[in-house]
C-alpha cells in the first residue's frame, strides 16, 4: 500500500510523541516514588530524633513500662509504628505489637546500622504485619555509647497511594500535551504535504506532455524555491522538446530524402527505422517492430549485422539486391546497442570499374604483341648498326620499349589480382627457402652497389599456408624497391611467427619517403622520386601489386620511413587466413 507524505510525517510525529510520553511516564513513576520515599524517610528520621529524647532515660533505667507507653502514645500521634530495641537486638517496646512475642532484630539491616552508630533505612516486607514497610532507625546513646536503637516505620501502601495520585496527574497532563501535539502535527503535516502534492500533480501533467503545468505557492521557504525551480525547469524542458522536435523533423526529412537506403535495428534485430529508399531497393516494406530478416532474406546482410554486433565496430560489405550492387555499411551504436546500416548504390561505379579493368586488359593485350615486335626489330637493328649515334638512339628505343612492356605486364598482373574470382592458391610453403630464392635474384645488384643484406628467419617458418607465387612476387617487389632506392649501407629482411601470424620486416638505409607521400605510395603509377624511377625503369605499380597480394591473404602492411634515413616495411600475414579480416594501413 502506498504511504503518502502526510501519513509518513504525521505517523512519525505521532509515534515519536507517544514513545516520548511513554518514556516520561515509565521513568517518572520510580523517580517520584524514590523521592517521596526519601522525603518520608527524612520525616521519620526527624521524628525518631524527637522521640529518642523521651526514651533515652527510661532505657538507661530499664523502665520497660515507660518505654512501651511512650512508643504507643507517640505512634498514635505520628501515625507510624515505633519499635525500641536494646543493644543486643531484643525488642524492648513496640507501638503495635507485644514486644515479648517479637523476634530478635539484631540482624535487621536498618537496626544493625543503627546499633553500629549510623542511621539506617530499609524498605521490605514485614513478617509481623504482613505488609510492605519503610523502616528508619537511629542509635540511642549514653555517654556517647550506643545502648540501643529506636526504629520508626510506615506503610509503603500510603506512599504508593500518594505516588499514584501524582502519577495520574502527570498522566492527565501528558495526555493533554499529546492531544495538543497531535493537532499541531496534523496541521503542520498538512501544510507541509499540500505544496508537495501540488508539485506531484504538476509533475504528473508534465509526464503526460502537458508543459503548461505550473505551481505557485505562498510559502517563503525552500519549498517555494523548489516550486520556482520546477516552473523554470518545465519552461526549459518545453523549449528543449520544441528544439528536439524541430531537429527530429529535420532529421526525418533528411533521412527520408536520402537516395541511400537506411535501416536501424534494435538489440533484438527488430526494425526501429527504415526510409523509403530502402523499400524501393528491396521491394519490400520492413515494418517497424518486426525482425528485419522477415523482409530481407539475404545471408550476406545477416553476416554483416552479426559482425558489427560481435565486434562493436563498423563493417562494409558489397551485397546485391535486384541485380544492383550496394555497398552496405553497418555501424554499431553503443548507447542503445543498435545497428545502423546504410545501403549505397555502387552499381554504376562497379560497371565503370569493370569497363576500366576490361579496357586495361584489352589494351595491354593489344599493345604487348606490337611492343614485342618493336623490341625484336630494335635488337636486330642494334646488331646491324655500326654508327655509334645510331646505336645510342636504338638503345633509348629499346629501354623505353622494355619499360612499356614492364608496365603492361604489371597492369595485367594487377588486373588479375583485382579480379574477385582470383583467390590465392594456398599451399604449405617453406618461407625460409622462398626468401632465399628471392634474395638470389638481387645478388648481382647488391654486389654492384656494394650493399649488405642481413637475413633473420625463424627456423619454424615451414609449412605456412600461403600462395607461394604471390608471396614471392610481393617480396621481389619490396626487395626491388629497397635495392633501387638505397645507395649505401644495407638491407635487412627478417621473418618471425607471432600470435598465429607471419611477420615480414624489410628495412633499408635508403633515401626514405617524405611524410606527405606516405599515404599515397600504394596508388597506381605514383612514385616519390620520378626522375630516379624513370632512370631505373620503375613502373609505379609495384606497391599497388604488393597491397593487393596482401589483401588477398587478408593481411596488412605498415610503412615507416624517415627522409634521408631509411624505410621499414612490415607485412603481417595470418597463418590461418580463413578467419582473418583484410586490413591495409600505412604507419
Amino acid at each position: 500500500m502506498k504511504r503518502t507524505l502526510f501519513f509518513k510525517i504525521f505517523g512519525g510525529y505521532f509515534v515519536a510523541t507517544i514513545a516520548l510520553s511513554a518514556l516520561i511516564l515509565a521513568f517518572s513513576f520510580p523517580i517520584i516514588r524514590h523521592y517521596h520515599i526519601e522525603t518520608v524517610a527524612g520525616s521519620l528520621r526527624d521524628l525518631a530524633v524527637i522521640i529518642r529524647s523521651q526514651i533515652t532515660q527510661p532505657m538507661i533505667d530499664g523502665n520497660l513500662q515507660r518505654l512501651d507507653a511512650v512508643a504507643k502514645s507517640s505512634g498514635k500521634d505520628i501515625s507510624a509504628r515505633i519499635t525500641i530495641i536494646a543493644s543486643n537486638g531484643s525488642v524492648l517496646a513496640d507501638s503495635e505489637q507485644d514486644p515479648g512475642k517479637m523476634e530478635n532484630h539484631r540482624t535487621r539491616t536498618e537496626v544493625a546500622s543503627a546499633l553500629e552508630g549510623n542511621p539506617g533505612r530499609f524498605a521490605r516486607y514485614s513478617d509481623t504485619l504482613k505488609k510492605e514497610m519503610l523502616y528508619v532507625a537511629i542509635p540511642v546513646y549514653k555517654d556517647k555509647k550506643v545502648i540501643g536503637a529506636i526504629r520508626l516505620s510506615q506503610y509503603l501502601k500510603n506512599i504508593n497511594i500518594i505516588t499514584n495520585r501524582v502519577l495520574w496527574a502527570i498522566l492527565q497532563i501528558t495526555l493533554l500535551i499529546i492531544g495538543i501535539s497531535l493537532v499541531a502535527t496534523f496541521i503542520f503535516s498538512r501544510n507541509l504535504s499540500r505544496p508537495i502534492r501540488e508539485l506531484i500533480a504538476a509533475s504528473q501533467r508534465v509526464a503526460q506532455n502537458d508543459f503548461s503545468a505550473k505551481v505557485f505557492l505562498k510559502n517563503t521557504d525552500e519549498i517555494r524555491d523548489l516550486a520556482d525551480n520546477f516552473n523554470s525547469m518545465v519552461g526549459r524542458i518545453q523549449a528543449l522538446f520544441a528544439e528536439l522536435s524541430r531537429q527530429k523533423d529535420e532529421w526525418n526529412s533528411v533521412i527520408l530524402s536520402l537516395r541511400e537506403g537506411f535501416l536501424i535495428l534494435d538489440r533484438e534485430e527488430k526494425v526501429v527505422f527504415s526510409n523509403e529508399s530502402l523499400r524501393s531497393i528491396i521491394n519490400v516494406n520492413p515494418d517497424k517492430g518486426r525482425f528485419y530478416w522477415e523482409a530481407i532474406r539475404e545471408p550476406k546482410l545477416s553476416e554483416l549485422v552479426r559482425e558489427a554486433r560481435e565486434t562493436k565496430q563498423g563493417h562494409i560489405r558489397e551485397i546485391e539486391f535486384n541485380n544492383r550492387v550496394f555497398s552496405c555499411s553497418a555501424t554499431f551504436l553503443n548507447v542503445q546497442e543498435e545497428v545502423a546500416i546504410v545501403f549505397h548504390d555502387i552499381t554504376d561505379m562497379k560497371n565503370l570499374e569493370k569497363i576500366k579493368t576490361d579496357f586495361v586488359q584489352n589494351v595491354s593485350h593489344e599493345l604487348r604483341t606490337p611492343l614485342t615486335s618493336i623490341k625484336g626489330f630494335v635488337e636486330t637493328l642494334e646488331d646491324a648498326a655500326k654508327d655509334e649515334e645510331q646505336k645510342r638512339y636504338l638503345d633509348i628505343i629499346r629501354r623505353n620499349t622494355d619499360r612499356l612492356i614492364n608496365i603492361i605486364s604489371d597492369l595485367l598482373l594487377l588486373s588479375k589480382l583485382e579480379d574477385k574470382n582470383d583467390e590465392p592458391a594456398y599451399e604449405k610453403t617453406d618461407l625460409k627457402a622462398l626468401i632465399e630464392n628471392c634474395v638470389k635474384i638481387f645478388e648481382h645488384q647488391l654486389v654492384e652497389k656494394n650493399l649488405s643484406l642481413a637475413l633473420d628467419i625463424d627456423p619454424a617458418a615451414k609449412d605456412i599456408m600461403v600462395d607461394p607465387f604471390k608471396v614471392e612476387q610481393m617480396l621481389i617487389n619490396l626487395l626491388d624497391n629497397a635495392v633501387k632506392y638505397t645507395e649505401k649501407g644495407g638491407i635487412s629482411l627478417s621473418l618471425g611467427l607471432r600470435q598465429g601470424k607471419a611477420v615480414f620486416t624489410i628495412e633499408d638505409t635508403g633515401i626514405g619517403i617524405p611524410g606527405d607521400d606516405l599515404s599515397r605510395i600504394f596508388e597506381r603509377f605514383y612514385v616519390v622520386d620520378k626522375s630516379r624511377s624513370k632512370r631505373l625503369g620503375g613502373t609505379g605499380l609495384g606497391l599497388s601489386i604488393v597491397k593487393h597480394i596482401i589483401m588477398l591473404h587478408k593481411g596488412k602492411i605498415d610503412v615507416q620511413s624517415t627522409l634521408g634515413v631509411g624505410t621499414r616495411v612490415i607485412v603481417t600475414l595470418p597463418l590461418d587466413p580463413s578467419f582473418a579480416a583484410p586490413q591495409t594501413g600505412v604507419a
